[in-house]
């Protein structure tokens, strides 16, 4: 009785490994797809994902999930980069090439960090974006 249980453990927990690795090269297969961190401002927690960044929208997967839903939705309308920076001392969880960007949207202040060769990509995106009327 005990085998069985353990190997139908081991048979679920290498099911949701390989959906877990599925999920994230699906993810990571967009056109506009980068590794994103991302956190509230005024929260002490960074939280790694997937974000696609393209027509009006920005999505945000977090990585640690089965979830296919964005955890986050920026419109780009609404969406306004105020600070660049790079990773400081209260960024501990970041890599220390990142760059941080304190952003407005519609929900709020938001921070995102990317690695350096991603931003000039998104910071075009988001200035990009057809005036609103």
């Amino acid at each position: 009785m005990t085998a069985a249980v353990l190997i139908l453990l081991g048979a679920v927990l290498l099911v949701v490994i390989v959906a877990f690795l599925l999920r994230r090269r699906f993810l990571l297969s967009g056109l506009g797809a980068v590794t994103m961190w991302f956190r509230p401002e005024g929260s002490p927690r960074w939280s790694v994902g997937v974000a696609w960044y393209g027509g009006d929208a920005l999505l945000w997967y977090r990585a640690l999930s089965l979830s296919v839903r964005p955890q986050q939705r920026f419109c780009r309308a609404d969406f306004h980069v105020r600070e660049r920076r790079s990773a400081g001392r209260n960024d501990l969880a970041l890599p220390s090439d990142v760059v941080v960007l304190s952003c407005s949207t519609g929900e709020g202040p938001q921070e995102l960090a990317m690695d350096t060769s991603t931003v000039t990509g998104f910071l075009s995106w988001v200035e990009s974006a057809p005036p609103v009327s």
